[in-house]
């Protein structure tokens, strides 16, 4: 069984809230890691990202890009599941979420 994850609601987001969560190089590593992954516990996205910060560190990030509406997160026994929200993004700010995970195109911009 699992139990919901307070996250706010598609029609919440707002665009300064989101840019400010991606503005860090570990949110933004963890993103599009996410993206390449798909779903994701919060220890094995860290190492994926290749991430050398305390667990502390990383539950702050993971809350930030929660709070801001990037990641989805459920709870799945003792186990915290990321996935993106890339439906609710691509919604709210077309284009964003693309530009930002892939690499090349968001040099270009």
């Amino acid at each position: 069984m699992s139990e919901a994850v307070a996250q706010p609601e598609t029609d919440e987001l707002t665009m300064p809230k989101v840019l400010a969560a991606l503005a860090d190089p570990a949110r933004l590593a963890t993103v599009r890691t996410l993206a390449r992954v798909g779903e994701s516990c919060c220890g094995q996205i860290q190492l994926d990202a290749g991430l050398e910060v305390s667990k502390s560190t990383m539950s702050h990030h993971l809350r930030i890009l929660r709070e801001a509406g990037i990641t989805h997160s459920r709870v799945e026994g003792a186990r915290r599941m990321l996935t993106l929200r890339r439906d609710d993004l691509n919604a709210r700010f077309p284009g964003l979420l693309d530009a930002v995970i892939t690499p090349e195109l968001a040099e270009s911009l």
